[in-house]
C-alpha cells in the first residue's frame, strides 16, 4: 500500500466543503457537526473501527482491515513488550470532534478529495504511530489523553500525506522546483531513506500542516525539520501548493496566460453573454465581481490583483465563477 508513517516528534506530539460552487470552511464546520462525511472524506470514529473494520482471529490476535486490502495487527494491551512507555495503562484514542473541527480549519480547497480516515482504537503492532497512504489516514492512540494541539497537528500533517499522494505523485516534474525552493536539491541527503525529517514526503507533509493547517495545528510554532526556513518564509510556497489543485478549464472559463499567476490575470469565455464574474477566496470570502468586455465571439474579465475594497490580496487559490452560470475556473494567485 506504500504507507508512510512518521514517529511521535517533541514539536509534533501527536475539507472544505462547497456551497453551491464556493468552497468554505464555515460551511465545513456546519456540514460535519452531525455527521462522520465531508464530501469526499469519510471519518471513522474509534467504535465504528473497531466494530466494523476489526475482527478478531482463531488465536485472539485483533486485526484491522481497511478498504484496498490493508491488514494490519493491533495492540489491545499497554504492558505488551512493543509498548516502550505503558503511560497510564490504557490507550486513548483521537476524538472525533476535534478531527472534524481540524478538518474545519484547514485553508486549503480539499474538494476532489477522496480520503478514509480511520481513529484506531489501538495502535498497530508494525507501527505504533499514526501514518497515512493514499487515501488513507490512520490516527493512533496516545498512552495518555491526547491534547487538542497533538489531535489537530497530527492531522493536518497526514492529510499533508493524502494531499501529496493524489495531487502531486513522485513523478510529477514540479518536484524539482519544489526541491529547489525548499532548498533540498541534493537526493543524498533528502531522498526517502534519510532521517524522519529529511524526507520529502515528510518535508511536503510538515508545510502543508504550516501553511494550511489551523491555530492548534501550528501550536508549536515550527516544523519538525528546525533546518529548512520556515514555510511562510519561502517565497511563491503557498501559491505552488495551492496550484497543485488547479483544474483545466470547465466550462470554456480559462485563464489567459500563466497559471499561477502574477500581476494583473484575464480570464476568457467564448461564446458567452457578457455576464459578472465573481472571485472567491478558499475561505468563501467574495475578493472582487469582474465587469465583462465583450470582444466579437469572445468574453474577457480583467482582475488587479485587489478585494473589493481596493486592498492587496495576498498568495491564495482563487475560485472564479460566471454569475448566473455553472463556468468556474480555479487559479493560484502570487501577486
Amino acid at each position: 500500500m506504500g504507507m508512510r508513517t512518521r514517529p511521535h516528534h517533541p514539536i509534533l506530539i501527536a475539507a472544505i466543503a462547497m456551497t453551491g460552487l464556493v468552497p468554505g470552511s464555515m460551511a465545513l464546520a456546519n456540514e460535519v457537526a452531525g455527521s462522520a462525511h465531508v464530501n469526499g472524506i469519510q471519518i471513522h470514529d474509534a467504535t465504528e473501527t473497531l466494530e466494523q473494520f476489526c475482527a478478531t482471529d482463531a488465536n485472539g490476535v485483533l486485526w484491522l482491515q481497511v478498504p484496498g486490502g490493508g491488514r494490519f495487527e493491533l495492540i489491545r494491551s499497554t504492558s505488551d513488550p512493543a509498548v516502550s512507555n505503558p503511560g497510564d495503562g490504557a490507550f486513548h484514542p483521537f476524538d472525533a470532534g476535534e478531527v472534524r473541527e481540524a478538518l474545519a480549519e484547514i485553508r486549503f480547497p480539499l474538494d476532489g478529495l477522496d480520503a478514509d480516515i480511520f481513529i484506531l482504537p489501538y495502535p498497530r503492532r508494525a507501527e505504533l504511530s499514526s501514518a497515512a497512504g493514499p487515501g488513507l489516514i490512520l490516527l493512533s492512540p496516545g498512552v495518555t489523553p491526547l491534547s487538542r494541539e497533538h489531535q489537530h497537528a497530527e492531522l493536518a500533517h497526514e492529510l499533508g500525506h493524502v494531499v501529496q499522494y493524489q495531487w502531486f505523485p513522485d513523478s510529477d516534474p514540479r518536484w524539482s522546483q519544489y526541491r529547489e525552493d525548499r532548498g533540498i536539491e541534493n537526493v543524498a541527503l533528502f531522498n526517502a531513506g534519510a532521517p524522519h525529517a529529511d524526507r520529502p514526503h515528510e518535508i511536503f507533509a510538515e508545510d502543508f500542516r504550516s501553511l494550511f493547517g489551523g491555530s492548534l495545528a501550528n501550536y508549536s510554532g515550527s516544523i519538525e525539520n528546525a533546518q529548512l526556513e520556515a514555510p511562510a518564509a519561502v517565497s511563491g510556497l503557498p501559491g505552488f501548493f495551492l496550484s497543485l489543485t488547479t483544474d483545466d478549464p470547465a466550462h470554456g472559463l480559462r485563464v489567459i496566460g500563466a497559471n499561477p499567476a502574477r500581476g494583473a490575470v484575464q480570464l476568457s469565455m467564448a461564446g458567452s453573454a457578457p455576464a459578472p464574474l465573481d472571485l472567491f477566496d478558499v475561505s468563501g470570502r467574495r475578493l472582487a465581481s469582474l465587469m465583462p468586455l465583450s470582444l466579437g465571439n469572445e468574453v474577457q474579465w480583467s482582475w488587479n490583483g485587489t478585494d473589493q475594497r481596493g486592498r492587496a490580496v495576498g498568495p491564495c487559490l482563487v475560485l472564479a465563477r460566471v454569475r448566473g452560470s455553472a463556468a468556474t475556473q480555479r487559479f493560484a494567485w502570487l501577486r
